[in-house]
Parts: structure tokens; sequence; C-alpha cells
């Protein structure tokens, strides 16, 4: 059997449409999940919508349609998105509206509550509806949120329920010392340890039905609604029919495994809620915490966060229109960018310009310009019978993605294209055939194999290209049009 394998990106609110930074989040964990196959894995890839709280009704009250119109109208968007993106069609989707998941969330209430981590009270905070999230002071700037400063800060007072986070503080330490590498990387989990330190504040979990219908009910009181995070995060079980065993059992518990192993990715604002208040809600519950927390930077551009009123927002759909006449593999090409452009943990900064130089550089006079060039004098000097070794993975670059660090990994690949290049410049097989044809042969035989092995380190991140690399080699013949035309 299979070793199980869960992963998870976190769940997009449906409130706007689809950006590079979902797409960049659905692109990585899709890299894992198709290496994490090729070693044998028997994987389970989720993702989905997050569909309740003030975001989303504020949205449908402006647009003036019905909440759940707007839900599935803006669910529909994202899903269009996957096969774009060449994301594996075996994915797991959890809507937070649908009711395997409503059920679940009312179960991860009761138990947290069953086990003492839910009381009442009344109170006055500031909330970001932008963040959907409580603030302190000093995470404020004049009063406003770093995050979302057009936002104005509300000021919620009434009676809520509250998670116990003080109580389950030491758990949570308890929970980080003997999991060093709990969120990736390093830098983010010593921000979230320090935030820990400064000890945790209880926090509303709930919000009067009178005031946001749009919400999954608290059990047992019809006046008041879960708060959005406590809702949301237990999608990643409720995707698994939890509280049903079965697949629970199988990719979240894994009994019995040798090292459990049950990712989420999310992006640095998401460092919170997904490293503390998750794992406490797992842990007040007496479920088994998530093994790695794999945190993204943001996608800026041009220098600036991007913003619809600046006009620096770059559509992924746009991306892939822009590339679909110049090659059969747009989704490769928007993968490409995201992955090599972007570093795997800190900022990246994307333009249009910055994106064609990059096609250009590496995909057109790269990849597409190699793999032509070595297919050519295949097949004008007849060099067949190939044989092409089992497995050609360096231990190097399999530690690139078991370190999640999907930018390495491409750059490995990068480096292993620009070096089959320059070995082709230094020993000149086009030349050498006319005055030594063994030898040439030879060295037309190794750049054939190490060309396959370039395609098979391509299989996680540009599928579809690999494949074509593969088979290119395997069948040695020329490819009847570039893989990656030039720009116009």
């Amino acid at each position: 059997m299979n070793k199980p394998f869960y992963i998870t990106t976190t769940l997009p609110y449906v409130n706007a449409e689809p950006h590079l930074g979902h797409a960049m989040e659905f692109v990585r964990a899709d890299v894992i999940t198709r290496y994490k196959k090729l070693q044998g894995y028997d994987v389970f890839f989720n993702t989905g919508m997050d569909e309740h709280g003030t975001k989303i009704l504020e949205g449908a009250i402006k647009e003036g349609i019905d909440v759940q119109e707007y839900v599935d109208r803006n669910s529909a968007r994202f899903k269009e998105l996957y096969p774009k993106l060449g994301i594996t069609n075996e994915i797991n989707f959890i809507r937070t509206t649908e009711e395997r998941h409503i059920k679940a969330a009312e179960e991860m209430w009761k138990r947290c509550n069953d086990n003492g981590y839910i009381y009442k009270k009344e109170y006055e905070a500031k909330y970001c509806v932008g963040c959907e999230l409580y603030k302190t002071d000093s995470e404020l700037v004049d009063d406003k949120c770093p995050i979302h400063p057009n936002r104005e800060i509300e000021i919620i007072k009434e009676e809520n329920y509250f998670f116990a986070f003080s109580k389950v503080e030491s758990k949570l330490r308890e929970l980080y010392e003997k999991n060093p590498t709990l969120v990736i990387p390093d830098f983010r989990f010593n921000e979230i340890k320090a935030f820990l330190d400064r000890g945790l504040e209880d926090f509303s979990i709930s919000r009067l039905k009178t005031k946001m219908p749009w919400g999954v009910p608290v059990p047992g009181d019809d006046e008041h609604v879960m708060y959005v995070w406590f809702d949301a995060l237990t999608s990643y079980i409720s995707t698994l029919e939890w509280p049903e065993a079965g697949d629970f059992e199988k990719y979240w518990e894994q009994s019995g495994a040798e090292k459990r192993e049950v990712i989420q990715y999310c992006g640095k604002d998401n460092l919170r809620q997904q490293s503390l208040i998750w794992q406490g809600m797992l842990l007040a519950a007496g479920l088994p915490t998530t093994t790695n927390i794999i945190i993204d930077g943001f996608i800026i551009s041009g220098g600036q966060k991007m913003s619809k009123s600046i006009g620096n927002v770059i559509n992924p759909f746009d991306i892939l229109e822009m590339f679909k006449e110049l090659t059969d593999y747009p989704e490769d090409v928007l993968r490409f960018i995201l992955l090599h452009e972007v570093p795997s943990f800190e900022d990246g900064d994307l333009t249009v310009e910055s994106i064609k130089i990059a096609y250009t550089a590496y995909l057109a006079n790269g990849i597409g310009n190699l793999t032509s060039r070595i297919m050519r004098m295949l097949n004008t000097y007849n060099i067949d019978n190939i044989e092409i070794p089992a497995n050609s993975w360096t231990n190097e670059f399999i530690a690139t993605l078991e370190s999640y660090d999907t930018n390495k990994g491409i750059k490995y690949v990068m480096h292993e294209v620009k070096s089959l290049d320059e070995y082709i410049q230094s020993t000149e097989p086009f030349k050498l055939i006319k005055t030594d044809k063994e030898k040439a042969e030879v060295i037309l035989r190794e750049c054939a194999v190490r060309l396959y092995g370039i395609g098979r380190m391509l299989n996680p991140f540009m599928p579809k290209t690999g494949a074509m690399i593969k088979s290119l080699v395997k069948e040695n013949k020329m490819p009847e049009k570039p893989l990656f035309n030039r720009l116009p």
C-alpha cells in the first residue's frame, strides 16, 4: 500500500477575482503533489473556497444579489482556473457552504466546547473586515490595519462566544518545541514563536446573527453564527469527511505511518491563523496537528503591492491569454513564471515586462531552443537506440522538493539546461561528426540522455513540457513546431 500524504492550500475568499498570489499557491502545492506521486505516495490534494464572513456578505449586498448566488458564481471562476494552471485533475475541492463542511464545523465547535475551551462573555474589540481578524492596538498603524489601510477598523461591542486561546498556550509551546520544522521557513517560525512568547489572548469566535447572518450557526444557539476563521479552518478536515473515520483516519491521522505528513500551504498573511489558531483548535479538540506549514511571500509589481487603483494588477487569465498563440503549453509558461521568478519564501516582483523577459530568456531561447537543437542533430546524424537510465534525479535536486523550495528546484533544472547548452558549445558534435563520427555519436547520445533527464525533472514543474521532451527523445523525432515560439 502506498504511503499517504496530505497537502492543502488555503481556501481563498470568493469576494474577488483569482489573482497571481492564488495561482502561485495552487501551483506550488501542485508541484509537491506531482513530486510525491512520482515518489509513489498516495496523495490527497485539497483546495476549495471560503464562502462565509462579513466580506462575502458585503460583496453580495454591493452587487444586489443573493449571497448564495454570489458565492456560487465566484466559486465557479476559481474552479475555471485550476485546469488552466495545469493543476492535477485528482484534486479535492471543498466549499464552506457545503453541508458536509457545516456538519464538521459544528462538530469542531462541540468538541472544543465539551473540552472546556469555549465560553461566553461581553466584550469590545477592534476588528479588520479585510483580514477578518481582531486587532490589538500594537498591530495597527494610525489606527488602521497595515494590510488593509483603506478600510476603517470596526469596533465590535456585543456578547460573543470566546475560544480560550490562553488555555491552550502551553500545549502550543510544547508543539513548537517538539516540531522544529513545523513552520517553513524558519524565520516565519521565529515570528510566530515570538508572538506566542508575548502571551495569547482569548478571542471571539461568534457574531450575532442579527448583525452578520451569513455563517455557520453556533450549535445550540440560533442567535449566533461562527467566526469565519473558526468555520473556515475546519475545511482542512471536513474535506476528508471528518468526523467520519475513512479518509480522515487514512490521510490526517495516518496511524502506523513511519513519518506522518500533513502539509499546509499559505501566504504570510495567514501565518497566525494557520500556525496558531488552527493548531490551537486541533489541540483543543483532541485531534492531531499539522506536520508542516509552508509560508509563501507576496507577489508585488513594480515595487508596489498590486492594486486596482494603481493599475498594476496582473490577472492570471491575462497571462495565459498572452502566451496561448506562442505555445501549446500556456499553463506551463505561467507555472514557470510563478515558480522561477518568485522566491519560495520571500516576496517576489512581477511585471508584464519581466514576465516577457523571463519567457524569452528561459523558455524560447532556453528549454525550447535546446530541445530543437538536440533533436535536430539526433535526426540529422541518425542517432538512434538511445538508452534511457531508470532514474536521473540527483539527491541535490530531490532535496529542493523535500524542503518545499520549489524556486530552488526549478532553478536547478534551468542550471542543467544551461550546462547542457554549454556542453554542446564546447564539444561541437556538429563539427566533430565530420572528423570523428564515433566520438561525436557518444556526445550526442549523452546530450539525448541529459535532455531526457531535464524532461524528467520538469515533470512536477511543467508537466506538459516535460512529457513532450521525454516523448521526443524516446521516439527520436523532431518537434513539429517550436515548444516556445519567440515573442513578436
